[in-house]
């Protein structure tokens, strides 16, 4: 983290020359146009947090040519700059300002995500906006407000979840900078999010949040493995795709979970029997957990979590939204013999058709659940 009389301050001149006295004006008014209920607390918060990123943001070549920069945060940035160029050369991700500045916020996480799902469905909870249309989250850029929002959703029956999230992208519509938040897991993570963030920029489909992070996660795991390669670094290769089969692991056994509940949720029960299996399948699922860590000698720290606060269907359902249509992806990649270029002219043509047709071909749903 920079301190405040550092380059990464905001009253650094570098920063104001990246802020134009309209800026903050344009995204209130691109927001009010663009989104339902202009003025809302929502639509506030939200406008003031993407305002207070962007001002924050330095070019990563000033921050590398200024002696004052840490050395830990120059071994970053330089790791930054070359996965940013491999992204647009070897990836055929936009080439763009996405991802040459970098900005610290000061804080874990740039948003908290909240998730929510009926009490008797493993399906999300969508809220809609015009620009992203309908998504499964609703992002937060404080935390105590998107636990505010959570427990007034929980008070009406909902199941709940709230994750802090290191990333988010806004589709090219701003040059995102690279956060302090996303440094905290390591270098290659760190390149794994800039390919995730840019494939956005690359393809995003309205209403379906499925297609567009199973589309992300897949260009992301690829990505990473062809910068590994390149990078000449066989243990990191080796350990990246041990953590592949680790979390490829943990999701199919998620997914189980999932499709009991909802083969639970469809089998027209009463209620309060249909509570009681539904916290018996849970329960199971986390000891299942429990005994996958010890078997793959590996832990989760975010599944403990999950764990120590209960799992319910949103998690389950947040899961589901990331990885339910990887396979298929996967195959079209596959089918288009590995090549990206023809990779995203397929995808792209995916995202022409109807979101039933495209879901039928790309993803594995759990059981249609009644009513």
């Amino acid at each position: 983290m920079l301190t405040e009389s550092s380059p990464g301050s905001a009253a650094n001149p570098d920063v104001a020359a990246h802020v134009v006295c309209g800026v903050r004006a344009l995204l209130l008014a691109a927001a009010c146009t663009l989104l339902c209920g202009c003025g809302t607390p929502y639509l506030a918060q939200a406008a003031r947090g993407q305002w207070q990123v962007l001002r924050q943001r330095v070019p990563i070549d000033t921050l590398l040519a200024d002696p004052r920069t840490p050395p830990a945060l120059r071994a970053h940035l330089q790791e930054v700059r070359a996965a940013r160029e491999f992204a647009s050369r070897e990836l055929g991700l936009p080439d763009n300002k996405s991802y040459r500045s970098y900005a610290d916020i000061g804080r874990p996480y740039v948003v908290w995500n909240v998730v929510a799902a009926p009490e008797f469905s493993v399906s999300p909870k969508r809220w809609c906006f015009p620009i992203a249309g309908c998504v499964a989250y609703r992002g937060y850029f404080r935390e105590q407000r998107a636990r505010e929002f959570a427990a007034a959703l929980a008070v009406r029956g909902f199941d709940v979840s709230v994750d802090g999230v290191p990333a988010y992208s806004t589709l090219g519509r701003f040059a995102d900078p690279v956060l302090s938040s996303m440094l905290r897991y390591g270098d290659d993570e760190l390149a794994a999010t800039i390919f995730h963030e840019l494939a956005h920029q690359l393809l995003y489909v309205r209403d379906d949040s499925e297609f567009n992070e199973a589309f992300a996660t897949t260009v992301e795991g690829v990505g990473l493995e062809r910068w590994l390669t390149q990078q000449g670094s066989s243990q990191r290769l080796q350990q990246f795709r041990e953590r592949q089969a680790h979390a490829g692991a943990f999701v199919s056994l998620l997914a189980q979970g999932r499709t009991r509940l909802a083969l639970l949720y469809a089998s027209g029960v009463a209620r309060e029997q249909m509570r009681s299996s539904k916290a018996q399948i849970l329960t199971a699922l986390a000891a299942d957990i429990r005994a996958l860590e010890l078997r793959e000698g590996v832990s989760y720290p975010l599944y403990e979590e999950w764990i120590a606060a209960g799992l319910n269907n949103a998690r389950l359902a947040s899961v589901s939204t990331y990885f339910d249509c990887v396979p298929g992806f996967t195959r079209l990649l596959e089918q288009a013999a590995n090549d990206l270029t023809r990779f995203y002219a397929a995808a792209g043509e995916l995202a022409r058709e109807p979101r039933a047709q495209r879901h039928a071909r790309l993803c594995t749903a759990p059981v249609a659940e009644a009513g």
